[in-house]
């Protein structure tokens, strides 16, 4: 349930969800994919209060799991994970060379006109304001993202939102979040980028479905799909 009230969540503010087990959706003795719940680490942060993480979770069952890929912390879906170090170096491989396909699917703030496009704007850090970074000419990044509406939703209140599947064809950090809010749709619970909507979801509403790559053992093709729970 989307409601138009102030997003109180605090960015600064970890409270992990509960560990109940994880969410595999697809393992082998080469590699697994778990589904990351929004509000937890990929990976440990700095300090005692953030050891908890999904790479932490995932290898307290599998102790030989690498991080391959990260998700921001806000964000849910698809992880993937090698097991062992040769199986990390072939998957991290496939990423530097943009052979791994990867789709999101988000909420975004407002009524998009154009059924599908591209953001193409180059992005670097805002160091005054870490962790957030920005579109900058300058010095920025390339950065690419393509996207597609799915459908427009406007409730009795009048509040309107899209729904689109984001394809990041670059990497860069919150990319996905400043492309939306740089053309004016930012992701609907997006505290760092997109407060002033004034949405509170309870989280952010961007999670990743589509993780599409072949596997450096089998040669198989693997399509795996993770649907939101928005």
């Amino acid at each position: 349930m989307i409601s138009s009230q102030t997003n109180a969540v605090s960015p600064t503010l970890y409270d992990p969800p509960r560990d109940c087990g994880l969410d595999l959706i697809y393992c082998d003795d080469s590699l697994l994919i778990v589904n990351k719940p929004a509000g937890l680490l990929s990976v440990p942060g700095r300090g005692t209060d953030k050891m908890d993480s999904m790479t932490t979770r995932v290898q307290n069952e599998f102790p030989d799991a690498f991080s391959v890929h990260r998700l921001d912390m806000s964000t849910s879906g698809l992880l993937l994970f090698a097991r062992g170090e040769n199986m990390h170096r072939l998957i991290s491989r496939l990423f530097r060379e943009r052979k791994v396909h990867k789709s999101y699917i988000a909420l975004l703030a407002g009524q998009m006109k154009i059924t599908d496009g591209e953001v193409n704007l180059p992005l670097g850090a805002d160091w005054p304001n870490r962790p957030r970074q920005k579109v900058d000419f300058t010095s920025g990044k390339p950065a690419l993202t393509r996207y597609r509406l799915l459908e427009n939703h406007q409730d009795e209140s009048d509040f309107v939102a899209s729904r689109v599947e984001l394809e990041p064809v670059t990497g860069r950090t919150h990319q996905l979040r400043v492309h939306m809010a740089a053309i004016g749709h930012p992701i609907l619970g997006d505290v760092l980028y997109g407060a002033a909507t004034n949405i509170a979801t309870g989280r952010l509403m961007l999670h990743e479905r589509v993780l599409s790559f072949v596997h450096p053992s089998s040669g198989m093709l693997l399509n795996l799909i993770c649907e939101p729970p928005f």
